[in-house]
């Protein structure tokens, strides 16, 4: 269980660090043709959500890592699980209605939850 922990849980974190570093370091111009719920959300929340993703990238990976508060890590899981129903809803309300990436994001984010348990 602890490698399959590692590998569900390092692709959800890649991704997670990857989406939130272009959250943070770009302009809405530049995010607009990835992300077009980008204009009903103020800069300010986009950039918010690009931090907490890429804190749960790091909550998922450096306390099991460490040792240090292993309980982190679901609750990292949880986390994700709460954003991506929230990004699934934030589509559904818009004109982008594609919600298959978030839908596998919400079942990886709950695996890696699951597996997270097998420590604590």
């Amino acid at each position: 269980m602890n490698i399959a922990y590692w590998i569900v849980s390092g692709l959800l974190a890649l991704f997670s660090l990857y989406s939130g570093a272009v959250k943070v370091l770009h302009d809405r111009e530049r995010l607009r043709p990835m992300m077009a719920w980008v204009d009903r959300m103020p800069l300010a929340a986009v950039k918010a959500l690009g931090t907490i993703e890429i804190l749960g990238a790091l909550g998922l990976i450096l306390p099991p890592l460490t040792g240090i508060a292993p309980w982190l890590a679901l609750a990292a899981a949880i986390g994700f699980v709460l954003l991506q129903c929230g990004a699934i809803a934030v589509h559904l309300t818009g004109e982008d209605r594609r919600i298959a990436l978030n839908v596998g994001l919400v079942a990886t984010a709950a695996v890696t939850g699951r597996l997270a348990t097998t420590w604590l």
